[in-house]
């Protein structure tokens, strides 16, 4: 460490200039540090949830979140239907877009699917192209 020159600006230190070989390891270092913060950081915030590449290309191609998710789990509207406790034609009506489906029908085909609340309601999910 003796090789670190310093530059002072009214006799306090304003700059150190340290060799290329010691400055790749301490910013190795920092990155590693950085890198090691962003995991804690998305292990702490994970709710769990993890859109599979199959999913999210059907709704990025224009399909509903509810029938990506139903073709995903592999089941009719009819076992989505009866799963949820809604009629299989209001199951489809969503799917279309015909009807939105309030909370507390989302909440039960989330249940059904299930899939948090979130995953058929997201704004960005709903909005492939935006």
């Amino acid at each position: 460490m003796s090789n670190i020159q310093v530059i002072e600006k009214n006799g306090k230190p304003e700059y150190y200039v340290v060799p290329a070989a010691l400055w790749e390891k301490v910013r190795a270092a920092a990155e590693d540090t950085e890198d090691a913060a962003a995991f804690d950081l998305a292990v702490a915030t994970d709710d769990g949830t993890r859109i599979p590449a199959e999913v999210a290309f059907v709704i990025a191609d224009g399909a509903h979140p509810v029938r990506a998710w139903r073709e995903h789990r592999g089941l009719s509207q009819d076992a989505l239907a009866a799963g949820s406790g809604l009629s299989k034609p209001f199951v489809s009506q969503i799917e279309g877009g015909k009807r939105a489906g309030t909370t507390v029908t989302l909440k039960k085909l989330a249940a059904a699917l299930k899939v948090p609340l979130a995953a058929l309601t997201c704004s960005s999910l709903l909005s492939p192209h935006t």
